[in-house]
C-alpha cells in the first residue's frame, strides 16, 4: 500500500498547488486584462474559475481517501512486521536499528498500535487534522448550505489555513524512510535481501553489512510555496484597498426590498458588468459579500442593488433604515459580461436581481448613445428579463424607458429589442391586463414593450435571432440559475451552424 499512499501524496501535493490560484481575483482580473487580445475562447476559460476550484476540492477529497486508507493498512503491516518473530524479511527489517536513527519501521515496540501513532505522531496528528479540515470546508460548500447558510460557509471555509499548514508539517517528521543512496550502493536490496534473512556470524560477503535508512524529505513546502505567497499578496491588496474610504452618496429603498447604494471612492475604475466584494463592520468585520456594479463607467459614481435574500442582507438592509453606516470595498473584478461590447449581437438574459451586470450595460449603451460614440461595435442587442412579481420591474424603468426615447432620438430605435417576462402572477393582474390590452403602454411596467406572462420559449427566440442574423456571431449573457444555464447552452449548441461563416451563439454566464 505503500505506492498508492506515495503516488496519492505526490498528487495530493499537484492539486494543493492549485487550489488557491482560481481563487486569486486580482490575479484573474490582471489574466483577463491581459488577454484582451487573445481570442474568445481563451479568455472564456477564466469563467470557468469557480468550476475549476470545485473540481480540483473534489480530487484532494478523493485522493486524501486514498491516502489515508492507504497508510492505514501500512501501518498494520509495519505493526504486524514489528510483532513477526519468524525470521521473514520484514521482521528482520522491523528489528534493525531500534536504537539509533537509521531505522525503517516506525513502530519500535509491541505494545504500540495504530492508533497510537495515528494520534501521537507529527504526520498521524497533522494527517488527522487536515482531514478533518477538508472534510468540514467540502461539506459546508454544498448548495443548500452555500445558499441558505452563507456565513457557515465562508467562516468554515477558512479552514484553508489550518489545511496547509498541515499540510507543510505533515511530512517533516519522516516517518516513511527508505534506504539511503550510499547503503544502496553499497547493499543493494535486489541482490542482498537473502542474505539478511539467511546470514550466519562469520559472513565475510558484501551484502553482509546492515542497511541504513533515512527520512525521505517533505516536499510539499515546494509545491505550495509559491501559491501561498501570491494569495498572501492578493490578501494583502484586498486589505489596502479596504481601507480607502468609501462614500455613500445615495441610498433608495426599492420595491420588493432591494436597497440601491450609490457610492464614490477615489481612483476607482471600472468596465461594465464587472462585481465588487462589499463589507459592513457594524454587521460583520469579516464578511464580504459580492455584488454586481448597476452603474456605468461613464458615470461618477458606482452603485450595486442588493435584495434581502439572508441574514447579511436582511440585516443590512435593516441598518441602512435606519442609519448611515461605514462600507468597505473590495474591486472592481472582470467577468464574463466585460466582452458584451466584443459581440455583433448580444442576447442578455437576466432572472430577477440578475438584471443587475446587464443595467450597467444598458446604462453605458445610453450614455454612447449620448456622446454619439462611433467605436460601438455591437449592432443589436436583445435583452431578455425574468420577474416573479411585478415590484421587480420598478428597479429599472426609469432606465429602460429612457433607454427608449434616446434611441428613438438618435434614429436606431431597433438597436434595443428587450422583452420582460412576468413568471408569476394571479387573477387580479391578468384581469387588469386584459381590460387595457388595447392601450400604447404596459399597464405593469409602463413601457412601450407589453410585458409577456409566462416563460420564455427559448428555441423560438433563438430561431429568430438565428433568422436575423444569418452571418454574426451572437453572445449570449446570462445572470440567472443553473437551470437556465443548461437551458441556454443547449439553445447555444443547437443554434449555432457548423459552417464557420453562418450564424454562430456563445455562452457566457457570471460566475461569484
Amino acid at each position: 500500500a505503500l505506492a498508492w499512499a506515495r503516488a496519492s501524496a505526490k498528487c495530493l501535493n499537484f492539486n494543493s498547488m492549485l487550489i488557491l490560484l482560481p481563487v486569486c481575483r486580482n490575479l484573474l482580473s490582471f489574466l483577463r486584462g491581459t488577454c484582451s487580445c487573445c481570442r474568445r475562447t481563451m479568455r472564456k476559460q477564466l469563467d470557468h474559475n469557480l468550476t475549476f476550484h470545485k473540481l480540483v476540492a473534489y480530487a484532494l477529497a478523493l485522493l486524501t481517501a486514498v491516502h489515508t486508507i492507504a497508510h492505514l493498512f501500512n501501518l498494520e503491516r509495519y505493526n504486524q512486521s514489528q510483532q513477526a518473530t519468524d525470521g521473514s524479511l520484514p521482521a528482520v527489517l522491523s528489528k534493525m536499528h531500534l536504537q539509533g536513527s537509521k531505522w525503517l519501521n516506525p513502530i519500535h515496540s509491541n505494545q504500540t498500535t495504530v492508533e497510537y501513532v495515528a494520534f501521537t505522531t507529527i504526520p498521524g496528528l497533522t494527517g488527522v487534522i487536515i482531514t478533518l479540515a477538508l472534510i468540514l470546508m467540502v461539506t459546508s460548500s454544498t448548495e443548500f448550505i452555500r445558499r441558505n447558510y452563507f456565513e457557515l460557509f465562508w467562516y468554515t471555509h477558512h479552514l484553508f489555513l489550518v489545511y496547509f499548514a498541515g499540510l507543510v508539517i505533515h511530512g517533516i517528521a519522516g516517518l516513511v524512510r527508505g534506504q539511503t543512496e550510499q547503503s544502496m550502493a553499497e547493499v543493494h536490496p535486489y541482490h542482498c535481501a537473502e542474505y539478511l534473512t539467511q546470514r550466519d556470524q562469520n559472513c565475510t560477503h558484501s551484502c553482509c553489512k546492515d542497511p541504513e535508512f533515512g527520512s525521505i524529505p517533505a516536499e510539499s513546502w515546494k509545491w505550495v510555496l509559491a501559491p501561498i505567497i501570491l494569495y498572501v499578496f492578493e490578501r494583502i491588496l484586498r486589505v489596502w484597498r479596504a481601507q480607502q474610504k468609501v462614500v455613500v452618496k445615495k441610498v433608495v429603498m426599492h420595491p420588493a426590498r432591494v436597497l440601491e447604494l450609490q457610492m464614490q471612492k477615489k481612483g476607482f475604475c471600472m468596465e461594465v458588468g464587472q462585481y465588487i466584494f462589499v463589507n459592513c463592520p457594524a454587521i460583520s468585520p469579516l464578511e464580504w459579500h459580492p455584488f454586481t456594479l448597476t452603474s456605468a463607467p461613464e458615470e461618477d459614481f458606482f452603485s450595486v442593488h442588493i435584495r434581502a435574500a439572508g441574514d447579511w442582507t436582511e440585516r443590512l438592509i435593516d441598518t441602512f433604515q435606519s442609519e448611515t453606516p461605514r462600507i468597505e470595498v473590495d474591486g472592481p473584478f472582470g467577468t464574463a459580461s466585460e466582452d458584451v461590447f466584443q459581440y455583433e449581437v448580444a442576447m442578455l438574459v437576466g432572472a430577477g436581481i440578475g438584471v443587475t451586470p446587464f443595467a450597467s450595460i444598458l446604462k453605458s449603451i445610453w450614455y454612447k448613445f449620448q456622446q454619439a460614440d462611433q467605436t460601438l461595435k455591437t449592432k443589436k442587442i436583445y435583452f431578455y428579463w425574468l420577474c416573479r412579481d411585478t415590484g421587480a420591474f420598478a428597479w429599472f424603468n426609469d432606465l429602460l424607458a429612457s433607454l427608449e426615447h434616446k434611441m428613438a432620438e438618435s434614429g436606431k430605435a431597433d438597436f434595443l429589442t428587450y422583452r420582460l417576462f412576468l413568471t408569476g402572477w394571479d387573477t387580479s393582474i391578468a384581469n387588469n391586463v386584459a381590460l387595457h390590452f388595447d392601450t400604447a403602454t404596459d399597464t405593469v411596467t409602463g413601457l412601450r414593450h407589453k410585458t409577456i406572462f409566462g416563460r420564455p420559449m427559448w428555441n423560438m427566440e433563438f430561431a429568430a435571432v438565428a433568422a436575423a442574423h444569418p452571418r454574426s456571431v451572437v453572445g449570449v449573457f446570462l445572470c440567472g440559475p443553473e437551470a437556465l444555464a443548461k437551458s441556454l447552452k443547449k439553445s447555444c449548441h443547437q443554434h449555432s451552424s457548423l459552417d464557420p461563416r453562418k450564424v454562430k451563439f456563445y455562452f457566457n454566464k457570471e460566475n461569484f
